[in-house]
């Protein structure tokens, strides 16, 4: 699958904020600061298209962006980072609220990404939203991130690991290192049409 054009469209707050669209709709989520930002940029090949930030917590929004691919078009929605304590107990709480209404509501979400850094044990809340994301039998998927920061024979003891653990399918990637894109590519490509 090639990407030949990507576009951000809207930052929602919440689900009634979101445009419809009618496409395939990816949803990312993940513990902050785990790099679904800089998934998008290596996925699209633009480094300008998703804000980056070393700060945790700087996704606030629903998130949009439509890419045009050879095999089709769909969207990919960067949800707020979870697991990011400074924020208040009340913002922490509006978040829950627009991220659970979104990803019960849409009805043109066809998977959840969950997001995992290679370089740490499987925490408490990537856990508590994988138990969640199964109870509301919501698809889900998981992206073991930033795998340019250990060894091929971590990344597959990880990988291997977090299967066992979530029993669903585990796609090693690294925004620097293009050998990991090729499983989530065909990912994509298998599931927008």
């Amino acid at each position: 699958m090639k990407i030949k054009q990507a576009q951000f469209l809207t930052s929602a707050p919440k689900l009634s904020d979101c445009p419809a669209l009618g496409l395939p709709e990816f949803a990312l989520l993940g513990r902050s600061n785990v790099g679904k930002s800089s998934f998008i940029n290596c996925l699209v090949n633009n480094s300008k298209l998703a804000k980056t930030s070393n700060t945790p917590g700087k996704t606030r929004l629903i998130n949009l962006f439509k890419i045009v691919s050879d095999k089709g078009e769909f969207v990919i929605a960067d949800l707020p980072g979870y697991g990011y304590a400074k924020v208040s107990k009340t913002e922490q709480e509006r978040w829950q609220k627009s991220l659970e209404e979104y990803l019960l509501k849409r009805n043109t979400l066809k998977c959840c990404i969950q997001f995992i850094d290679v370089r740490h044990p499987v925490q408490n809340n990537d856990f508590q939203m994988y138990d969640w994301l199964k109870i509301k039998d919501l698809p889900v998927v998981a992206v073991l991130n930033k795998c340019d920061y250990v060894s091929k024979n971590e990344v597959f003891k990880r990988q291997k690991e977090i299967e066992r653990l979530f029993n669903i399918p585990v796609y090693p990637f690294s925004a620097k290192l293009s050998t990991y894109k090729d499983g989530i590519i065909k990912f994509f490509e298998e599931n927008i049409m």
